[in-house]
This record gives structure tokens, sequence and C-alpha cells, in this order.
């Protein structure tokens, strides 16, 4: 007969068999997930016109240089305002965004609005960055 005062209890929980039960439910939820949702299947007309016209865009960069570009191309004031008067003869609703360097004068960056506004096109943008991105300040300056 065994003695009974030489038997030890492990007190010890044994989280193996749980880390793998979670790891296959994961796989499971993984697998079915994109499964769960589904589309309606249907067979849409065809026609003969697009009636859809893609959003026509320019976009407007102004370096820190205070050098425009269009589209890439480095152009004067007058250049822009001729390219953006034939843009909207094309398309009236023809929208354009401003990219513009923070460190450029803002009476500059008026004058280039000025140049959009001034051809007609009412659809105009600014680009900006979302707070947060490269290491800036997320808090306005309280000055």
């Amino acid at each position: 007969m065994p003695d009974s005062h030489h038997r030890r209890f492990l007190a010890e929980i044994n989280v193996v068999p749980l880390v793998d039960v979670v790891l296959v439910l994961l796989v499971i939820f993984m697998v079915t997930a994109p499964m769960l949702y589904r589309g309606i299947d249907i067979a849409l007309p065809r026609s003969q016109s697009n009636t859809i016209e893609p959003e026509d865009r320019l976009v407007i960069t102004v370096d820190p240089e205070g050098r425009i570009f269009l589209k890439g191309n480095r152009m004067t004031s007058f250049h822009l305002r001729e390219r953006l008067r034939r843009a909207s003869a094309r398309n009236p609703a023809v929208s354009v965004y401003l990219r513009a360097d923070r460190r450029v004068p803002y009476g500059q960056i008026v004058q280039v609005m000025d140049i959009v506004k001034g051809v007609g096109i009412e659809r105009l943008g600014m680009v900006t960055d979302p707070p947060g991105l490269m290491g800036e300040k997320t808090q306005p300056d309280p000055r």
C-alpha cells in the first residue's frame, strides 16, 4: 500500500489545450468570416452609352520655392490660366485640387486660387496631411 503522505498534488493549470482550442477557433473564424458576407447576385442590363462620366481632376502643386506645377509639369501663372481655361471649356464640372507646401507664403496660394476661380472653375479643394502624420503634433498650437 502506497504511503499517502508522499503524494503531492499539482496545483498548476495546464493552458496548452486552451491555447490549442483558441487557435483552432481563430483559424475557423478567419476562414469563414469572408464567406459570411455575400452580395446579391444580379445580372445588370447592358447599355450602349455610358451615362456616368469619371470625375475630371486636376492637381496643382506649389513647391517650397513657389514654383507651380500642373499634373507634374512646371508652368507659369499665364500657362496655368490657359490650361485651366481649356480644361474648364472641355468639362465645366472639372475639379481642381491645390497642394501647396506649408512654407509657401499665403499670398501666393491666394493668387493660384484666384487663377482657378477666375477661369470659372468652382470646384476647388485643398490637399492636406491628416494630423499625426510624420510625427507632427495632433493638438493645435496654443499660440
